[in-house]
């Protein structure tokens, strides 16, 4: 009897089990440990499945090609976009196409157009079946995910050109083609003269020597110039273009439509094709008074309506304005001396501010007065504010006061030897840029 009790004490006393019984014990929850882990991380590669799909759509779905967007350009009030919604939808399905290891609940997705932006914004919610925790009564994994992108839709712009045509751009677009025309006329005259009285004039004789003028080039740049906004609009009728001049006569001198306000781009490039240097009747008609920039900028002025926030309905307003920057008209207020109220001096950059307190931007282009030394005429009237204290040509008052006229940012000066064309499209770039900047 005695053995019996030494023997239970002794085993009561034994510890040579307790590792496998702790073991058993542990097994469970570092079982339910592992299995979560491996769960959850099939989850997470689902969820980043998904959430690159929902990315991928959201941004899709505001793109310049996407429906919403070109839905967007036609709304005259901001507000939802359902052919945006659809589309979204239908690239997040097409991303998860073929993918498995879910079951989605939903996805939704609300696009809308608000203050000059598309916004898209998703949201997806999936069940992901779990393999370890389902013996823990954790059958499924729910994953959620959102995406937002924004885009901002291009502004819509209407662009009126004012070209200068005055016989002062029928002067040679190079210093070569200048050196040609004063080695070919009696007079060591610069210019080609539109003159209709007389068969033999320079302008005439410019066409029969190949000599390109101011004029020509600004007709071609103007041509291009079409093409570069149709290329840049993102829609249709982003940009609407009109084109005015100064005048096909001297007689009729005065702010003249080459082509009205339109959206069709193609129109105003062959419009354009008639752009031309202003015919005079015979040396010194009308005293040669013929860039008029106090009566063509009210003019202009009165033609420009109200300027918008640049949305399809209320149209940013630009004015694009080229010139040499020298006034030849009667104006006895003129800036400089005048001969019987003969005023030839720069533009006078309060022409310029009216506009510009509308709040319509003004684009200059200054096609560089070019220097005549073997013009006694220039000489006299011109050279002095050309070339006189103010120093050579780039700094000369014209330049000066061309760049008053513009608004901020939004001046370009072409020397003989650079491209007017390339200027031009210069220049339309700046203005978009500054367009954004300032909506």
């Amino acid at each position: 009897m005695r053995n019996v009790f030494r023997q239970i004490k002794r085993f009561r006393n034994s510890k040579t089990g307790n590792i496998a019984v702790i073991f058993a014990i542990a097994l469970v929850p570092v079982l339910s440990f592992l299995g979560s882990a491996i769960d959850y991380s099939r989850a997470t590669k689902v969820r980043s499945k998904l959430q690159s799909a929902i990315d991928a759509a959201s941004v899709g779905s505001v793109s310049k090609t996407s429906p919403a967007f070109i839905a967007a350009g036609s709304m005259t009030v901001d507000g939802p976009i359902p052919a945006g919604a659809t589309d979204a939808v239908a690239i997040f399905n097409g991303n998860m196409s073929g993918v498995s290891g879910f079951t989605l609940n939903s996805v939704s997705a609300v696009v809308t157009k608000s203050a000059g932006t598309v916004t898209s914004t998703l949201q997806f919610s999936a069940n992901v079946q779990t393999e370890f925790l389902g013996v823990m009564g954790v059958s499924t994994m729910t994953v959620t995910g959102t995406s937002t992108s924004v885009s901002t839709m291009p502004l819509y712009i209407d662009f009126y050109l004012l070209l200068d045509n005055s016989p002062s751009m029928g002067v040679g677009a190079t210093p070569a083609d200048v050196a040609t025309m004063v080695s070919h006329t009696p007079d060591q005259c610069a210019f080609a003269c539109h003159d209709v009285g007389n068969s033999n004039n320079y302008y005439n004789l410019a066409k029969s020597l190949g000599v390109t003028t101011r004029i020509d080039v600004l007709r071609t740049a103007t041509q291009q110039l079409m093409d570069t906004a149709a290329a840049t609009a993102t829609y249709s009728n982003q940009f609407r273009m009109a084109i005015y001049d100064f005048g096909i006569s001297a007689a009729t001198a005065g702010l003249t439509t080459i082509s009205p306000l339109t959206s069709s781009l193609t129109s105003a490039k062959t419009a354009a094709g008639a752009i031309d240097l202003m015919t005079v009747n015979g040396q010194g008609q009308l005293n040669d008074q013929d860039t008029g920039y106090t009566a063509i900028f009210p003019a202009i002025n009165s033609v420009i309506t109200a300027p918008g926030s640049g949305i399809s309905s209320a149209p940013m307003k630009y004015l694009f304005f080229v010139s040499d920057g020298v006034a030849d008209e009667y104006n006895t207020s003129c800036l400089k001396p005048t001969t019987s109220g003969r005023c030839q001096s720069p533009i006078n950059p309060a022409l310029c501010t009216t506009l510009k307190n509308r709040g319509i931007k003004i684009a200059v282009l200054y096609t560089t007065y070019l220097a005549l030394p073997t013009n006694a005429w220039y000489n006299t009237w011109i050279a002095p504010f050309n070339l006189g204290p103010y120093g050579p040509s780039p700094n000369s008052e014209i330049a000066q006061k061309m760049s008053s006229c513009a608004s901020p940012g939004l001046y370009f000066e072409v020397s003989p030897t650079q491209g007017i064309s390339q200027a031009m499209n210069a220049l339309f770039q700046k203005a978009i840029a500054d367009a954004r900047i300032s909506s």
